[in-house]
């Protein structure tokens, strides 16, 4: 439901500075230009000559003009669809319906306790976001009693869709079921009254991760970008794990517990979050406009849509400017899907190639191709940094499950490309091999899937219904897998392909498929191996598959095959 802990209350009735809150897809709309410059502002602070030496700029701002203009605008197809979803969020606007949505007498009782005033005293706003507001408290009395809180008020007001309501309840659900992880606002309890829902959280004193990006003039350091890195993916590869998308990663949705230089960093916010199993999509547009990836727009994502996010504010922390910027919200989408980040431009001649690689790889306009967070954790670039723990990834889930129902040649294929492997890339593997938990021998069996998810679950676990996933998957029949038939079925060829290396190492792999797996085919057989009925286009295609001197398999056929073919991609063709 918007920001949980918003920008802080400025002292100064009018102060001057280049952006207002940054706008989420459920802004107000205004005036826009329909023209962006590909150059990339940079994050500094208003050098405007009222504005205040210490005024709090309330978003990633943008770069210095000679005059201050508004903050971008939001196109109006996602001004209507959030309107849609969330009814008005100006006290004047009108509501936009959608069927039956926005009705009266709308059931808002949560059935969280109605005892906020008895156990938490108020104290002074200490920021607000687009659905509602945060203050500081006291509680009063149980465990908490004399400690410091954060609370999240929710007007019921504003609550005027079913989807709205949901989103509330939802949020509260999500942040009781994850609490626990250390880079993750804590969650004390939920409360309501007639008038609003309270959250009660940690409070965090320590500023905005974005707060910290301007006092050190724009820009982190190579070790300090990755310090705040990998807590960061840290956290999101905790929220993956559990089938939870936050779907609005940005600078401001991180704080600081306190004011110390290597203050803890913990996520905030999940009023957009939601779940989401290993094999689906969401589609519903929502996060805020500059660190959207280019899927959201297309409405069809998921859990990758977060690495992006992730992406960006990488590129920010390494070069103090954004990727992608325009001065209206529609450019800037368009931007995202057209425009390519500058990484020619200082500092990034001076950065490490670990860097400017771990931020091209998750701002990989395929999501394919993107990095997860358990393999981003595991980039070189990441690699040697103390306190890293590489947590268990449900992509190999996917991957493993697509493995078995491929066919044989397909599998073989796969076994050359994974011996292409270098010694950095199968430390992955090896870390998520073993947190599988191989027998003594060096084995696992499908129900090591469902073992290793169980340990990891929370509640959230039960309504992403990954749970049930891993179960699925433990009920499939196939042999014990050793290590190296694992990084067979684990192996990503999207991901290889992202690579810069990618040629290397299907050409490396199909030498080896040559030696060890290719032999004359036939396309009838070809076909049956694929599981395609032999229809005339379908044996068109495939006879560039296969080689015509000798009947084998051709490389660009290898290169097909690695990904996996269906009837539906020859239908295409």
């Amino acid at each position: 439901m918007g920001l949980c802990h918003g920008r802080p209350i400025e002292k100064s009735e009018n102060p001057i500075v280049l952006s207002e809150n940054e706008p989420a897809f459920n802004s107000q709309t205004g005036k826009s230009s329909s023209k962006f410059p590909f150059y990339s502002p940079s994050p500094l602070p208003s050098l405007f000559k009222n504005s205040p030496a210490n005024s709090s700029v309330s978003s990633t701002p943008l770069r210095i003009f000679k005059r201050p203009f508004p903050p971008p605008s939001p196109a109006k197809h996602i001004r209507a669809l959030l309107a849609r979803r969330h009814g008005s969020v100006k006290p004047n606007e009108a509501s936009i319906p959608e069927g039956s949505e926005i009705e009266l007498g709308l059931d808002k009782n949560f059935g969280f306790s109605k005892q906020f005033l008895t156990h938490y005293e108020m104290e002074e706003e200490v920021g607000r976001g687009h659905f509602g507001y945060t203050c500081s408290a006291k509680a009063k009395k149980g465990s908490l009693k004399g400690q410091d809180v954060a609370v999240k008020v929710i007007p019921k007001s504003k609550m005027t869709t079913a989807i709205a309501i949901e989103d509330a309840r939802r949020e509260v659900k999500m942040l009781r079921a994850l609490t626990g992880h250390r880079n993750l606002v804590q969650f004390y309890d939920a409360y309501e009254d007639d008038s609003n829902v309270y959250i009660v959280m940690e409070l965090c004193t320590g500023g905005e991760l974005l707060d910290r990006i301007l006092s050190r003039g724009g820009k982190y350091s190579e070790d300090d970008a990755k310090e705040v890195m990998v807590q960061i993916l840290s956290v999101v590869s905790y929220c993956h794990l559990q089938g939870v998308v936050h779907r609005d990663l940005k600078p401001e949705n991180f704080l600081f517990t306190s004011k110390d230089e290597h203050s803890p960093l913990k996520a905030i916010d999940f009023g957009l979050s939601d779940y989401v199993k290993p094999d689906e999509r969401l589609n519903d547009i929502v996060g805020s406009a500059y660190y959207v990836a280019p899927e959201v727009l297309h409405r069809s994502y998921g859990p990758e849509a977060d690495m992006w996010s992730i992406g960006v504010i990488a590129y920010i922390l390494l070069c103090g400017s954004r990727p992608f910027w325009a001065r209206s919200e529609s450019g800037i989408f368009r931007a995202v899907l057209k425009a390519e980040p500058s990484f020619d431009e200082a500092p990034w001649p001076s950065l490490s190639s670990e860097a400017v690689d771990f931020v091209k790889r998750l701002l990989n306009k395929d999501y394919r191709k993107r990095l997860t967070a358990s393999q981003a954790l595991s980039h070189p670039w990441l690699a040697n940094y103390h306190d890293v723990k590489i947590p268990l990834d449900m992509i190999i889930y996917k991957l493993v499950k697509a493995y078995i129902c491929s066919s044989s040649l397909r599998k073989a294929a796969l076994g050359a490309l994974a011996k292409s492997l270098t010694v950095p890339q199968l430390a992955y593997l090896r870390e998520q091999f073993t947190l599988l938990g191989p027998n003594k021998s060096g084995y696992i069996s499908l129900q090591n899937f469902k073992t290793a998810v169980a340990k990891n679950a929370t509640e959230a676990m039960k309504d992403s219904r990954v749970l049930d996933y891993a179960h699925m998957m433990s009920t499939l029949q196939y042999r014990k897998l050793d290590f190296e038939e694992f990084c067979a079925a684990a192996i990503s060829v999207h991901h290889l392909e992202g690579m810069e290396s990618w040629e290397q190492h299907a050409r490396s792999a199909y030498e080896l498929f040559e030696k060890d797996g290719n032999r004359p085919i036939m396309i009838e057989e070809l076909a049956s191996e694929l599981g395609l009925s032999p229809s005339v286009p379908v044996h068109v295609v495939l006879q560039d598959w296969i080689r015509q001197a000798d009947g084998k398999l051709s490389f660009l056929g290898f290169v097909r095959l690695l990904h996996g073919v269906s009837s539906r991609s020859f239908q295409k063709a």
